[in-house]
Order: C-alpha cells, then structure tokens, then sequence
C-alpha cells in the first residue's frame, strides 16, 4: 500500500471516529437532562443529521480520491509497460547506423577488409549495448554442461574430454542478472563408442 492509499485510509478512519465521536456526545446530552424540551431534541437531530451528512460527504470524496489515485497508477504503470524497451532501443540505433555506413563503404569501395573491420566494430557496439542493459553472454566451451544455462543440439564422441563437456558453442547464450534470456545453444560431448 503507497503512502498516499494509507492517508486516504487514516482519513476515512478519523470522519468514522468523528461521526461516533458526536454521536455520542448528543446521545450523552439528551440523557443527562432528562427535562430536556423537545425543541432542543429536535435542535441536537438536526445538528447531528448536518453532522453525518457532512461526515458522509467526505467519506464519499475520500472513496473518490482513493478511486482516482488508483487509476492514476495503474496508467502510470500500463505507460511504462508500454515505453519500457525505448531506452534499448535509442542505444541500438547508433549501432544500425555504423552498420548501414560499413555496408554503403564497402560497396562504394570495394573494399571487403574495410566492410570486415567495419562489422566487427558493429558487433563490439552491439555487445556493448547490451552489456550496458545487464546482459552477459554465456561463454560455456570448455565447462560441465548445464541444462538450466545450455541447450544441447548435439553429442559429438569424444576421448579428449569428459563426457557432458561443452565442446562448442553454436549460438552464444545471454543471462540478465540472475535470469537466462537465451541459453546456449552448445554441442556436447558423449563418451566414445566401446569397441
């Protein structure tokens, strides 16, 4: 509950304990003097019934706040769904630039060292961009496959390493913090055929 929710919750509370409040007194009024006259019974309803009504009137203007304030928020939140991907967007752009200028170099030149050189520069930006969105690429070759952070495509026999070992990596996973985006996609060895 926001802080804002539990203001408006302590101020339908404090008209509640109001309106017992008067109540209360006017039912301790009319009993102590029993020689009470009418008119002023009739005085101390009416005040009383001006009295709830106000109290209801702003019972019904807080239910109205708390209304509005939770629509507010939920718009809030359906807009931030909504434009949440901009930031990564505005940071991959620059890198689909210097591609597109690598490209139109390499075709005004003719130069296919240039466009090589060009790419890999590309592809360092891109992996930067995502390293600046916390993600991290998953680099298994070598290790223990593990199915929650790998995808196994293949077994390839092998004597040199231990069966379940990453042998290579065919598509490169990316983890966010603790969770994966993609797993690897790797080929794995398995234990050589007996003969």
């Amino acid at each position: 509950m926001s802080d804002e929710e539990s203001d408006q919750l302590d101020r339908v509370e404090e008209v509640s304990t109001e309106g017992e409040e008067t109540a209360g007194m006017a039912s301790a009024e009319v009993s102590s003097d029993g020689n009470s006259s009418a008119a002023e019974a009739g005085d101390i309803t009416a005040e009383l019934r001006e009295q709830v009504s106000e109290l209801q009137d702003k019972l019904a203007r807080s239910w109205a706040d708390l209304e509005n304030y939770r629509r507010r928020v939920q718009k809030d939140q359906d807009e931030a769904r909504r434009y949440e991907s901009l930031r990564l967007i505005h940071d991959l752009l620059p890198g689909l630039d210097s591609l597109g200028r690598a490209i139109a170099t390499a075709e005004q030149t003719g130069d296919q060292a240039a466009l090589l050189e060009g790419i890999r520069m590309v592809l360092q930006q891109f992996r930067d961009i995502l390293r600046g969105h916390s993600a991290e690429p998953i680099e298994p070759k070598g290790q223990p496959f593990d199915p929650n952070l790998h995808e196994a495509l293949t077994q390839v026999p092998s004597a040199d390493h231990e069966p379940m070992t990453v042998l290579e990596v065919v598509e490169v996973g990316y983890r966010m913090h603790d969770r994966v985006v993609r797993p690897a996609r790797v080929i794995v060895t398995c234990a050589p055929p007996e003969e």
